[in-house]
């Protein structure tokens, strides 16, 4: 796999590298010691599908609490979508920033959102499908968001959002102190 920084700490864009042969192709898309040996979170115990009808769905922008903070290893194994990763770590230098990148089937790579920070994503095709991998189970009591529009943080989004759900659409604005 390869490792693309990111502007936030910590998140990377990440590429498989794939071995074609007669058979067609073999590719790792995940490794804990490649992982760890970056610093990043090697436990993954929880895996999610999304499916998407619609262009221009937007799901998130969600986060857990501590001690349930995730990360998280978000690939879109059908269509694509506008991903985006929100610096919420008070002590970052990054903190209330935002980083995107176009997640795409075809493409084949995937985001990794470290603990602390919130993600959400933007389907740029009909029928997308995201798979995400947590490292902790979800806990109603920790779940939490940040709305796609606060004004705290100025998410670019680059498509009109069609469809949201009343939880993300009403979230209240963020409270920087």
């Amino acid at each position: 796999m390869v490792f693309i920084k990111t502007n936030l700490p910590e998140v990377f864009e990440i590429h498989i590298e794939v071995k074609h042969d007669e058979r067609g192709f073999f590719a790792r898309t995940w490794c804990q010691q490649e992982f760890e040996s970056l610093g990043l979170n090697g436990k993954l115990v929880q895996c999610s599908l999304s499916f998407n009808s619609r262009k221009g769905t937007l799901r998130g922008m969600h986060y857990q609490l501590v001690p349930h903070e995730e990360a998280k290893l978000i690939r879109c194994t059908k269509g694509a979508i506008y991903d985006v990763v929100l610096d919420l770590r008070r002590k970052s230098p990054t903190f209330r920033k935002w980083v995107a990148v176009e997640l795409k089937a075809e493409k084949r790579n995937m985001m990794y959102v470290p603990e602390g920070c919130a993600h959400g994503f933007l389907t740029l095709e009909p029928e997308s499908e995201v798979s995400y991998q947590m490292s902790e189970f979800w806990n109603a009591e920790s779940a939490r968001g940040v709305r796609w529009n606060d004004p705290a943080f100025q998410i670019k989004w680059p498509a009109k959002v069609e469809v949201i759900s009343e939880r993300d659409r009403t979230y209240p604005d963020f409270k920087i102190n």
